[in-house]
């Protein structure tokens, strides 16, 4: 470990390594620098409360930049060095004060520092969960008191709809359902909050740890070619009546690409490359990732019109121009289809179901809905052609046609012969 005295020119001077590592001043005493893979700096003070011979304790004072210079941090530190030297045990007192966090607190707290690598999509995810289901169930409770059969209770208040609200969020986001998924997800989320915890001393346990969540099934709805078909006749009369044309050519888009909701609305026209017949997402749930355009889906892109400074291709009133809900108009256009139970993310199974009722390798359609393990794609197995059934029937009509050589008997089996189906789109769907 490094010693020296810690200055700005030191502290700029401190480059990341592959692990945190601490700088030490070689002035003052147990006043150092901690410097992380990421390159966040951050001032601390080790000491030794009760003597020689006791465990050192680390206390944060505080990151480098607004408030803390090298000088500031180096009073503090001689400040807290001086309240040891006459007994107290800062360390030890702070996470006392931690221990009688709320579970409220508790959550902000998770927020703000234990999601540092989850994607903001599921950090929205979670504050949801947290604002319908946790803080009115446990907000208010001590986090220290929490056991396990509160978990358990929680899980079936949720799962009951207890904590359901019939109402939206007021920014038009979706509502709270409750039920077994959103119970089996909070307890899930209850699990990894307790673990911080544990992490950082406030318990020394995990009251969610080995709970049972629910088994819950994988919504799996696919469009019929006659779904599709009253589907593209009612986008075609909403538009007729005025509706957002951007609006529909996200839900016309979502069925021809198999894209998630997230990544039609959040496209910007940079990642279009038409050119190539592709989309080039730099983020999506699963990375970076190309989505391959098909002919119709292109033709969606090329016809949109692009409106002037704005660089989404789902253009709306939002910030930056962004259209950023579809949910509202997408509930009414699916009750005109007469498609009352069909998601958004609905059309995504059923790009998927096409491609495998078409043919389609599940190794494709995985690579143009950018699934990371074939288990994903594996629900869509049973919509494929059975080639083993496939291939019995072409052999037996080769076997058949070398019995008969008679040209009707011949022309008559052809017809029952089995021929590939070319790929359907939305273009394709009757209107």
């Amino acid at each position: 470990m490094p010693s020296t005295r810690i200055t700005k020119r030191a502290v700029d001077d401190a480059t990341p390594e592959a692990r945190d590592f601490y700088l030490w001043d070689s002035e003052l005493s147990g006043f150092g620098l901690k410097v992380t893979p990421s390159g966040t700096k951050t001032y601390l003070v080790q000491y030794r409360a009760g003597g020689r011979g006791m465990p050192t304790r680390r206390i944060t004072i505080g990151r480098h930049g607004s408030p803390w210079t090298p000088e500031q941090a180096r009073q503090e530190a001689r400040r807290v060095l001086a309240t040891v030297d006459l007994g107290d045990d800062p360390a030890a007192r702070k996470a006392d004060r931690r221990r009688e966090l709320t579970v409220s607190e508790l959550c902000d707290l998770y927020i703000a520092e234990g999601c540092t690598t989850k994607k903001p999509s599921t950090i929205r995810a979670d504050q949801g969960r947290i604002t319908w289901h946790i803080k009115p169930l446990l907000g208010k409770r001590k986090a220290g008191d929490i056991t396990r059969g509160d978990i358990e209770r929680l899980l079936r208040d949720v799962a009951a709809g207890k904590t359901a609200s019939p109402h939206r969020s007021s920014k038009g986001g979706s509502r709270a359902t409750g039920g077994k998924g959103a119970a089996s997800q909070t307890v899930i989320l209850l699990r990894a909050m307790f673990a911080f915890a544990m992490a950082r001393a406030l318990r020394s346990d995990n009251p969610a740890a080995g709970i049972k969540t629910f088994n819950v099934r994988k919504l799996e709805r696919f469009l019929t070619a006659e779904e599709i078909g009253r589907l593209g006749k009612t986008l075609i009369a909403f538009e007729q009546e005025g509706a957002n044309p951007y609006l529909i050519a996200a839900i016309r888009l979502l069925l021809l690409t198999g894209c998630r909701k997230s990544e039609i609305l959040s496209l910007t026209w940079d990642c279009v490359d038409v050119a190539h017949f592709c989309l080039r997402l730099p983020d999506s749930k699963t990375g970076a990732k190309i989505v391959p355009l098909g002919r119709a889906a292109l033709d969606i892109l090329t016809k949109l019109q692009r409106r002037s400074g704005v660089q989404y291709v789902i253009s709306g009133k939002g910030q930056h121009g962004q259209l950023v809900n579809i949910d509202r108009t997408w509930e009414k256009i699916r009750t005109a289809a007469g498609l009352p139970d069909v998601r958004l993310h609905d059309l995504r199974h059923s790009f998927a179901s096409v491609g495998a009722a078409n043919g389609s390798s599940l190794l494709v359609i995985g690579k143009i809905l950018g699934h990371t393990q074939p288990t994903t794609t594996q629900r869509y197995a049973h919509l494929g052609h059975d080639p083993v059934l496939t291939a019995a029937n072409q052999i037996s009509a080769v076997i058949a046609d070398a019995l008969d050589q008679s040209t009707s008997q011949r022309n008559r089996r052809r017809k029952f012969r089995l021929r590939p189906n070319r790929p359907m789109s939305l273009a394709d769907a009757p209107v």
